[in-house]
């Protein structure tokens, strides 16, 4: 990958490495139910643009400029992909937000039913930490294997992604705050950005006020990709989507534009991303172009 390849080009080239690395992350030699197993793998290859994984990947490349980064940061970007997967899964759920296409496709409960559905995205979860563990094997030290697996607890648990999607279970147009909305966006959707950003870091061997300028830029960051989604969910195209627009609408969910209007929101993603960025050059990377680059190719994103 040169620098002259496009972002696009690039995020396409590192989500085919990761979907790569995604196949064989189940062993074939686990005697795992066949039901299960390929209701995991349903979801799991059900495609999209793999950017949090990509975004594992290109932070440990930005702090050590060298393959070896990339190919021990690989084990994690697959568990962030399942722990990604596995909270879509749910969401789909009938208890939850109830939709029957996710990618273009059926949703996970339309097809194997709403148990197993369940069982798989337990499955993806609980395996995303062992998926961690595979980090030794490629020389990430114990210690930082340990931090990461400390972050995914902290960061898609019930303080961070979890707690966000009970948030927005409760949150409802009428009643949700501004502030309560960025709660519920910051801990749903932008933890597991910072979990990508900072693990990947941490792989390729960040120091602290490094890690902590990282977090800001993926925080902003993340916060500015949903603010994208609820637009997007007003503006976006279905077919590109693949699933349906106007869905938070019809649910009667908080979101951005409903608080603020659609011209509003659209500078609050502009300004998110300058901040982010802003915070990124405090990390002084060895190379944070391609991080620079995701950050705006997020903010133009259609689907």
């Amino acid at each position: 990958m040169n620098a002259s390849t496009s972002i696009k080009e690039f995020i396409s080239s590192s989500a085919a490495e990761v979907e790569a690395a995604l196949r064989e992350s189940l062993p074939a030699g686990w005697n795992i139910p066949g039901n299960l197993r390929e209701a995991m793998m349903y979801s799991l290859e059900a495609g999209g643009k793999r950017l949090r994984p990509t975004l594992v990947l290109t932070a440990a490349e930005a702090v050590r400029d060298d393959r070896r980064a990339w190919n021990a940061a690989m084990p994690v970007a697959c568990a962030v992909e399942m722990i990604h997967t596995y909270s879509l899964i749910h969401d789909d759920l009938p208890a939850m937000d109830n939709d029957d296409f996710r990618r273009g496709k059926p949703t996970n409960h339309k097809v194997f039913g709403e148990g197993m559905a369940i069982l798989a995205g337990d499955g993806l979860l609980t395996h995303a930490f062992y998926a961690i563990t595979q980090t030794a094997r490629l020389g990430v030290p114990p210690e930082t294997a340990l931090a990461i697996t400390s972050d995914l607890a902290l960061l898609a648990g019930i303080s961070g992604m979890v707690g966000g999607q009970a948030a927005d279970l409760l949150g409802e147009q009428g009643l949700t705050t501004i502030e309560q909305l960025e709660y519920i966006h910051l801990r749903k959707t932008s933890d597991l950005i910072v979990f990508s950003v900072t693990a990947g870091a941490r792989v390729g061997g960040a120091n602290p006020a490094q890690l902590e300028a990282l977090g800001e830029f993926a925080r902003k960051l993340g916060l500015a990709f949903q603010v994208q989604d609820d637009i997007l969910d007003l503006t976006g195209d279905e077919v590109k989507l693949g699933k349906p627009v106007q869905s938070d609408v019809q649910q009667s969910k908080v979101t951005y534009p409903y608080l603020l209007g659609l011209e509003e929101s659209r500078a609050l993603v502009q300004r998110l991303t300058a901040e982010a960025k802003q915070a990124l050059e405090k990390a002084d990377l060895t190379r944070p172009e391609r991080l620079l680059a995701i950050a705006d190719y997020l903010v133009s994103r259609d689907h």
